[in-house]
């Protein structure tokens, strides 16, 4: 399994990225939020989910984790495949998508290209508790704000686990440390987050 793949940007579409590391060019299949999030760049690390088929060996690639975690979560839904999701996760942005699910809004999923009502209406059925853990998107001020899939919330939780924490005990903990003091140090975070659990 992949993890991420880090290199230089050889070409970039609204689609696919070509992503040259170690003499090797991957052709990575991409939403149009990670499109925009890379556009302009010459190097990335993109996060990546692998499907080995009979006839194709694919690659998707995601800006972030988070992105990825949904990406995932949409295609664990019956009759959503890779290129629906891929679809939904260009037409809205991981935060759009989570408060788009939590507040069991049909009509907005059913906009995007391909989604009728009876897909819209599973995917927020089964969605709708999965999604929670992944809330911590939220913006203060029109600022971003640290969260459990930013580099600090993300190190935090992933310690947590080694630790031997659950984790989603270990992403609620750090969510609710980071919404109240965002510029903490990942060491002062996890040591926060131990008296809590």
């Amino acid at each position: 399994m992949i993890e991420y793949i880090k290199g230089e940007i050889v070409e970039l579409t609204p689609t696919r990225m070509i992503l040259e590391c170690a003499g090797i060019g991957y052709e990575l299949n991409i939403s149009l939020n990670t499109y925009s999030y890379y556009n302009g760049k010459q190097t990335g690390k993109v996060f990546v989910y692998e499907i080995i088929r009979e006839d194709a060996h694919l690659l998707y690639g995601f800006a972030d984790q988070t992105e990825r975690e949904l990406f995932l979560m949409l295609t664990s839904v019956s009759s959503v495949g890779p290129n629906t999701a891929r679809m939904i996760l260009s037409s809205l942005s991981p935060a759009e998508l989570i408060r788009v699910i939590d507040d069991k809004d049909e009509n907005t999923l059913t906009t995007v290209k391909g989604i009728g009502l009876k897909t819209a209406q599973r995917i927020i059925v089964d969605l709708k508790n999965k999604v929670k853990p992944l809330e911590g998107m939220a913006a203060s001020n029109g600022k971003t704000i640290a969260t459990p899939h930013s580099p600090v919330g993300e190190e935090a939780v992933a310690a947590l686990v080694m630790l031997g924490f659950p984790k989603a005990a270990s992403q609620k903990a750090v969510n609710t440390i980071l919404k109240s003091s965002p510029a903490l140090a990942v060491e002062q975070v996890i040591k926060t987050a131990l008296r809590m659990l």
